[in-house]
């Protein structure tokens, strides 16, 4: 809780942050000064959104991998009953 009766979330990076260096951490999350490595900060949520996105599509070639195996058995299961079909009638 802070001061003014509200709850905020804490974030896992805060938690690091804390562990790494517990002075720097209320140094940026209680007083407010800024880190001196903003610059690496930038980079590296950059790397997590890359990640992130990479995730995400991964996720999704999955799905569609998965779409394309069921569609598969499908007509490969249409070829035999029409091949079975074809076969008593003829």
């Amino acid at each position: 809780m802070t001061g003014s009766g509200k709850s905020r979330v804490l974030r896992a990076s805060e938690i690091g942050s804390y562990a790494y260096c517990a002075r720097g951490w209320w140094l940026s999350s209680v007083l407010g000064y800024p880190s001196a490595h903003r610059e690496q900060m930038a980079m590296g949520e950059e790397e997590h959104l890359g990640h992130g996105r990479a995730v995400v599509i991964s996720h999704r070639l999955e799905r569609l991998g998965y779409a394309l195996v069921f569609l598969g058995v499908g007509v490969g299961l249409l070829a035999v009953i029409w091949w079975l079909a074809i076969g008593l009638v003829g």
